[in-house]
Parts: structure tokens; C-alpha cells; sequence
């Protein structure tokens, strides 16, 4: 395959729709580990309901999903807790040349169409783009190294990770 073939468009069309109380990125929490008690659903579009036969003997499930509200790229960044620059690849900003989202979510259960979730930083609207099952024994990697992460101090970014989130409450109103 040449440079040129790599250089073509790809497109992808959504499975469903991530609905969430998150209105606005700023009050958003920053990661599903920071989440806990933010529940929402994945509504799943009737051609893709069978796919979710099974998905419900797993706790865990991976969301892929489009950043449908991030800015352009940027390839230098300032990550949440730090004032330093760092490479766009090296972060989980939104802004990103293809704007693709990750996120491991708490399954709680099952309803039709409808997966209910916890630990959910997704914002309400999000394109689901994808679907798949946590699998501790693939996902995983108990030693790994963290790059400029192990400098983040977890005491301050559990503390400020859930951005005006309250567990029980929804966040202030931000604009949409």
C-alpha cells in the first residue's frame, strides 16, 4: 500500500447515541476513573441491537465514540493539571486530527436498545462510534510505564479530576 493510498478520507457511521447529564466539556470529568456516579445510557440504533447479544454478562465495556465538539488539532498541548506543553500523542486531549474518543465504562445493565452506564465522561449527544467488551485478561497491563503522567500528583487530580461534578447532582448549566 503507497503513502497516497494511506492519504484517503475514511468515514464511519455511528452506531448509536451517548446521553449523558455532561452539557459542557469544562464540567465534564476528565476520565471514567474520575466519574464514578455519572450514569447515562447508550441508546444503539435498531440495525446494531443484535450485536448486543451477550454484551451483558460483562461489567465493563469500552465506548469509541466521535468528539463531535472538539476544535481543530493541535500537535502541542496543555494537558488538565499541567502547565507544560506536551505532544498531542502523548495526551488524551479531544483536539485531535481524527477525533476519537475512548472511554471504559461501568455496564449496569441491559434494557433493548439501551445500555445503562457508570463512570460515564462522555458528553450527552456523542456519537457512539463503537462498542467493545473489557476483557481484564487482554486490557489489562499491570506494569507499564506512564511518561510524563507519573508526574501528576493523584491526590490533586482526583480532587479536581471531576470538574464541578458532585456524585447525586447534576453540574452547573453550561452552554451547549
Amino acid at each position: 500500500m503507497s503513502t497516497a493510498d494511506l492519504k484517503q478520507s475514511i468515514s464511519y457511521t455511528p452506531i448509536g447515541v451517548i446521553r449523558s447529564i455532561h452539557v459542557s466539556p469544562e464540567q465534564t470529568p476528565i476520565q471514567p476513573v474520575y466519574s464514578c456516579g455519572c450514569r447515562g445510557t447508550a441508546e444503539i440504533f435498531e440495525q446494531y441491537c443484535e450485536g448486543l447479544s451477550d454484551l451483558d454478562g460483562f461489567s465493563h465495556i469500552m465506548l469509541i465514540y466521535h468528539f463531535h465538539r472538539a476544535g481543530p488539532a493541535q500537535m502541542m498541548v496543555r494537558p488538565f493539571l499541567q502547565d507544560k506543553l506536551r505532544g498531542l500523542f502523548s495526551t488524551r486531549a479531544p483536539i485531535r486530527p481524527n477525533p476519537i474518543g475512548l472511554s471504559i465504562v461501568r455496564l449496569l445493565f441491559r434494557e433493548g436498545p439501551v445500555l445503562h452506564l457508570d463512570c460515564l465522561d462522555v458528553l450527552d449527544g456523542t456519537p457512539l462510534l463503537d462498542i467493545k467488551p473489557y476483557v481484564s485478561r487482554f486490557d489489562c497491563i499491570r506494569e507499564t510505564r506512564c511518561g510524563w503522567q507519573d508526574e501528576v500528583d493523584e491526590n490533586e487530580a482526583q480532587r479536581l479530576g471531576m470538574r464541578g461534578y458532585l456524585p447525586g447532582s447534576a453540574p452547573k448549566k453550561g452552554r451547549s
